[in-house]
């Protein structure tokens, strides 16, 4: 899956889709998509990422304390 980086518009490979899904984790490992080598794995910040369309992540995936019903 790749998100895009708010604050560079960078797109950015997840490599741990778990990580992504989890409200506990603040952050998560992933590649970015700059030239054509394969970058080397960084950590991102997940309040910094959104999706390529420009929408924000669900807060079931950042909120802890989102509602569960």
């Amino acid at each position: 899956m790749f998100l895009k980086d708010k604050t560079d518009g960078t797109l950015v490979e997840i490599l741990d889709m778990q990580a992504l899904i989890d409200p506990n984790k603040n952050s998560i490992s992933g590649q970015t998509q700059a030239g054509q080598e394969e970058q080397n794995p960084e950590t991102f910040d997940k309040a910094q990422l959104k999706f390529p369309s420009g929408e924000d992540l669900p807060l079931c995936w950042m909120d802890t304390n989102y509602p569960k019903e």
